[in-house]
């Protein structure tokens, strides 16, 4: 029998989970409690931008393949494999995770197991939920101890989630159970012939995979933060730093680009869930670090609005800027701790008429930061500016003409938030060019 598979939750990684899964060849059935979000995903639509993501999942809603409901009862009914795709937010005010939306969907979706299925774990949670989360269904469920849980992180970068989904680089997953894992064998049958690697471990290490891996990541992008000030101090090269500490193989280039750090719905929580977790189990000093990684990279916004505000003179009031990105990272609309709005809210607190323009994110900004200015284009938020601002690296800014540019505004200063611009172009173009840890 081939297995039938929903997926709960429809947010960034749901959507996108359900028409891979889709795309591998299963019936599918997404379910979300937001009914306006599933009357869009039933029409063809994605509520979020994700590179070949929409294309994917209107050829299978349109073949009937993949379909959306409201209804626990219906996704019980229809499913073999259940995939849990919950947010997994930091508390209001606290470091640690809120669990509620998990809790809240095995809640609705326990009473109405009434035979043996699989339920799969993808969310990044603390250490120790998913053996709770096992009992609490099985504790609900009709078929009490037929129903098994797996923990299956997921591993998506946004910009490559579709291919992450269909190609991932390895497949975790954390059960003692035989059986679950022969399930897990069939649902990822095409993915395992391909060649990706499958580790499978206990509950507690495969909980803690996505937050290590977030974790080290956090590490090595402040580390080269941190570099590009003691740069800056000493007038030395970030970039040429980076490019030689890149060739030692125990260090690698990638993730070694000096800028205005991280942000995003994945990073920031989840390093702050890690040391909230260490804390409740008694380890909290071995985990202390992360606490300076989160400290550098709040760092970086506030030093460029210092930049920012050295470079006209030492005051923003009354100062036109204009802040290239709104989105957290390029192919995204996900606006999510992003740290280009972040920058472009603290410089129009401090007096500065601000104008963003981002290639996808400027309805989702508009509706956070509804008192800054949004362009439709470069050249119309550049329109007079006294500053510019490079936050977000799409390639449209990185092909932008600086001379092109340089007509529109008031003054030729740019600051490259993201040390990705070609700065002898701009210079060229006779634009006075700062970046992080560059002289």
């Amino acid at each position: 029998m081939t297995l039938r598979i929903t997926v709960l939750g429809c947010g960034y990684l749901g959507t996108t989970h359900a028409a891979g899964m889709a795309e591998l060849g299963f019936e599918v059935m997404g379910m979300d409690v937001d009914e306006d979000r599933v009357a869009t995903l039933a029409a063809g639509r994605a509520p979020l931008y994700e590179p070949h993501l929409e294309p994917m999942l209107r050829t299978h809603v349109d073949s009937g393949r993949l379909r959306f409901t409201t209804s626990y009862e219906e996704v019980a009914q229809f499913g073999d494999v259940h995939f849990l795709c919950i947010g997994t937010p930091q508390k209001k005010g606290e470091y640690a995770t809120d669990l509620r939306y998990q809790h809240g969907v095995v809640d609705g979706l326990s009473p109405h197991l009434d035979r043996p299925a699989l339920v799969v774990g993808k969310s990044t949670v603390p250490v120790g939920t998913a053996a709770a989360l096992r009992d609490r269904i099985q504790a609900a469920a009709p078929a009490a101890r037929d129903v098994d849980l797996v923990w299956n992180p997921e591993f998506l970068r946004e910009g490559f989630a579709v291919h992450d989904t269909l190609h991932p680089d390895r497949i975790v997953l954390g059960t003692d159970s035989e059986p679950a894992v022969e399930t897990m064998r069939e649902v990822y049958a095409k993915t395992l012939a391909d060649g990706t690697p499958l580790i499978v471990t206990d509950y507690q290490t495969a909980e803690l995979v996505k937050a290590a891996a977030n974790a080290f990541l956090a590490t090595k992008i402040s580390f080269i933060n941190a570099m590009s000030e003691l740069c800056e101090a000493a007038g030395a090269n970030v970039d040429e730093l980076a490019d030689a500490l890149g060739h030692d193989e125990r260090i690698g280039r990638k993730f070694l680009n000096a800028g205005i750090g991280f942000g995003g719905g994945c990073i920031p929580k989840d390093i702050r869930g890690l040391i909230a977790r260490a804390g409740e189990l008694g380890v909290d000093q071995a985990v202390s670090f992360l606490k300076e990684v989160d400290a550098i990279n709040m760092r970086q916004r506030a030093h460029v609005v210092d930049l920012a505000r050295a470079a006209l003179g030492g005051s923003l009031l009354g100062t036109r800027v204009a802040v290239l990105g709104a989105a957290f990272k390029p192919d995204t609309d996900d606006i999510r701790d992003s740290p280009a709005l972040n920058v472009a809210g603290q410089l129009h607190l401090q007096g500065a008429e601000v104008s963003v323009y981002d290639p996808r994110a400027n309805d989702s900004a508009r509706r956070i930061f509804p008192t800054l200015t949004y362009a439709d284009s470069t050249l119309e938020a550049c329109q007079g500016a006294d500053l510019v601002l490079h936050l977000t690296m799409w390639q449209e800014f990185l092909d932008a003409d600086p001379a092109e540019i340089g007509e529109v505004v008031n003054h030729r200063r740019v600051i490259d938030g993201r040390n990705a611009l070609d700065a002898d172009r701009w210079r060229a173009a006779g634009w006075t060019y700062r970046a992080l840890g560059r002289p």
